[in-house]
């Protein structure tokens, strides 16, 4: 079907590009574009560097004629950008960066004594909430996951490990928001794209930021604010050397000094790790320094800015203390301010009230709820409390089709609300 043009697009390993059969199909073919998927995968400087991307330039050169060639990848550093240029010989290439700053996530790392506990409290501290443990090992996985089921939380696990078909279950039940939070190894959240993961914990350091970025970048794609939390030890260092000097020794074909290479540079990624897990500057701004991009010293929403923030406050009313008890008298403690953006009590109630539509509307169809709408755009509706399908589509992410789909359903509920205040 493939050779009588019935696809537009054909998904190939790089493996796949030197078999006999798919090069005797390629010569038949006319080919209009070559896009290479995580494209940092060729450089040694990238943290998933597969050999076989090396020889994607010679089976590009192989064709009948040179097709345009696209790379594409959301962790690249400048050395790997430069690798991905030159190894599969671009010529004159367009160069697209769309950013690596995402403004809703809140970063933080910890160093507690206890790691289980620590976990416990945040997950316990997001009630309803779906998030992402990430663990390092299997093991991990499997004990991190029962840990919490036995205190009462709804986990899945993911590995590599798992039959295909529990693999699929808990993928779906996660999907679905039958639990509240997946364990898993890195081996989950390629092709998974849920929009209301408000918080993504690494219960182990990564190995590289790249892999720490992509992972943690899981977490708010709906634009609201998500919290990405690394908890860390001086062990999971050692674990990650243990991966590394494993992968060195391997017989994989590749010649020494390739793999000698290969271990420096996951080295010096694993340095650049340790230092953003034990720094106490912004960690934003270390992240988007390391990825090339120029970054403020201070983001405000850090762990790090934060307890700079709070030191410095702290200081300040020691400060002020002092100054009121030598003229015998303290001021009253001001109120704080609502935070920006937060809902009254009964818009709150209002917004409860379109999650459980958007929840029966969603088993009815058998869909993830988000697929009804998203967070945010619930959100907006409790708001600013359209009346009417005219006002209901100037909601963003609203739609005709899903205005006419789902819209009556959602005003009669914000007709009742706004009627039971007047």
């Amino acid at each position: 079907r493939a050779r009588e043009g019935w696809y537009k697009i054909i998904y190939v390993a790089p493996e796949r590009l030197e078999t006999e059969g798919f090069q005797a199909f390629v010569r038949e073919a006319d080919i209009s574009l070559v896009a290479v998927d995580e494209a940092h995968c060729i450089s040694q400087w990238g943290q998933d560097f597969r050999p076989s991307y090396l020889n994607i330039p010679a089976f590009v050169e192989s064709l009948p004629h040179r097709p345009p060639v696209g790379a594409f990848t959301a962790t690249a550093t400048p050395d790997v950008k430069a690798d991905i240029h030159r190894l599969l010989d671009l010529q004159d290439p367009l160069e697209l960066t769309t950013g690596f700053d995402r403004e809703n996530l809140y970063f933080e790392v910890q160093q507690p004594a206890d790691k289980r506990a620590a976990l416990l409290e945040l997950v316990k501290g997001r009630p309803g909430k779906c998030g992402i443990v990430y663990c390092a090992t299997r093991k991990n996985v499997e004990e991190v996951c029962d840990f919490l089921r036995q205190r009462g939380v709804a986990a899945a696990r993911y590995h590599a490990g798992l039959d295909p078909e529990e693999r699929q279950r808990n993928q779906e039940d996660f999907l679905y928001d039958r639990v509240q939070v997946m364990v898993a190894t890195n081996a989950f959240g390629m092709g998974i794209d849920k929009p209301n993961v408000r918080f993504v914990i690494h219960y182990n350091m990564p190995k590289d930021l790249e892999s720490y970025y992509q992972e943690a970048g899981r977490a708010g794609r709906d634009g609201q604010p998500a919290r990405c939390t690394l908890l860390y030890s001086g062990t999971d260092v050692r674990t990650i050397r243990f991966f590394i000097d494993k992968e060195r020794e391997a017989d994989n074909g590749l010649p020494a000094d390739v793999k000698a290479e290969a271990a420096r540079k996951a080295e010096e990624r694993l340095k650049y790790m340790t230092f953003y897990s034990t720094t106490q500057h912004c960690l934003r701004g270390f992240l988007l320094q390391y990825f090339g991009e120029a970054a403020p010293k201070k983001c405000g929403n850090c762990s790090c800015c934060l307890a700079a923030e709070q030191e410095a406050q702290l200081q300040v009313e020691y400060a002020r203390r002092r100054a009121a008890q030598s003229a015998d008298r303290l001021e009253k403690p001001r109120r704080a301010k609502p935070a920006a953006g937060s809902l009254s009590e009964a818009d709150e109630k209002l917004l409860n009230a379109l999650y459980a539509v958007r929840k029966r509307l969603a088993g009815k169809q058998n869909l993830p709820a988000f697929m009804v709408f998203n967070d945010a755009t619930l959100r907006e509706m409790a708001e600013k409390k359209p009346m009417s399908i005219d006002e209901l589509l100037n909601i963003g992410g609203v739609g005709e089709k899903k205005a006419a789909r789902y819209g009556n359903a959602f005003l009669r509920v914000i007709e009742d609300a706004v009627g039971s205040r007047e």
